[in-house]
């Protein structure tokens, strides 16, 4: 899935030095990062993943050519066609992460599907994008670049899937200028009003948002922000959003 999306890049033949490291075994030593949280500089040599700064200049190569949205865009498309995605809800969080060297920004935000529940049983909800932004902004200010965010989803006949028709989201998004926003996007808001009493008071509805902040907690890269670059975190992000609908799309499959 991921080869037709990458970059096309001119041989070496002509030219002399080390031949260029196989882009697959590169990007096992990619997702050997992101699942692991170890060092670049220290991979594993005998798994032949390639030196840590080769699958770190492969990675920021991929990144600006744009290949990790494009990938979670043809994720989308497959879990869409296979039944799975439900573009009749969405639920909306935000979570904070320490980084560790002093980063910009550092707040993440995810927006992630709602699914019937007779759909896949246990489901957590399936990632349909995710933001970054500074650790001391207010939740609410990310609710509209996340609708715009969400990728146009193809999988089925007609027009392709834009965006949800209901968003959930919990009291820190409790704001009428955002509800008039989010109607102006076609878009139902269902928010949590403030002073109500204890919970979202939306139930279990939301819920799917918190599994998808567990499950992307399970790629230790994205426990504690090491990267400097926004552009190289983003890159992690969006990278375990495209494994969790992996995961689902194989136990639909299995």
């Amino acid at each position: 899935m991921i080869d037709p999306l990458l970059p096309n890049v001119e041989g070496r033949s002509r030219h002399s030095g080390c031949k260029r490291h196989p882009d697959r075994l590169v990007f096992q030593g990619v997702l050997f990062v992101l699942h692991t949280g170890i060092a670049r500089g220290h991979l594993p040599q005998e798994l032949d993943f390639g030196a840590g700064m080769t699958c770190w200049r492969r990675l920021a190569e991929w990144t600006e050519a744009g290949v990790w949205p494009r990938l979670h865009e043809v994720m989308l498309a497959r879990l869409r066609s296979a039944n799975a995605l439900d573009f009749s809800g969405a639920a909306v969080d935000g979570s904070h992460i320490r980084a560790s060297k002093g980063a910009p920004r550092r707040d993440e935000a995810l927006l992630t599907g709602v699914e019937p529940a007779a759909s896949i049983t246990g489901a957590t909800g399936i990632p349909l994008a995710a933001t970054l932004t500074g650790g001391n902004r207010n939740d609410v200010i990310q609710l509209i670049p996340l609708l715009q965010a969400v990728p146009p989803v193809r999988g089925e006949r007609g027009r392709p899937g834009r965006r949800p028709n209901v968003v959930l989201g919990d009291r820190g998004y409790d704001h009428d200028k955002y509800r008039r926003l989010v109607w102006d996007l076609g878009v139902k808001p269902q928010i949590a009003r403030r002073g109500t009493g204890l919970g979202s008071g939306l139930g279990t509805q939301r819920w799917v948002v918190e599994g998808a902040f567990a499950h992307l907690r399970w790629f230790r890269r994205l426990r504690i922000r090491w990267e400097i670059r926004d552009d190289i975190h983003e890159a992690f992000l969006t990278l375990g959003c495209t494994l969790i609908c992996w995961r689902r799309l194989r136990s639909i499959c299995d």
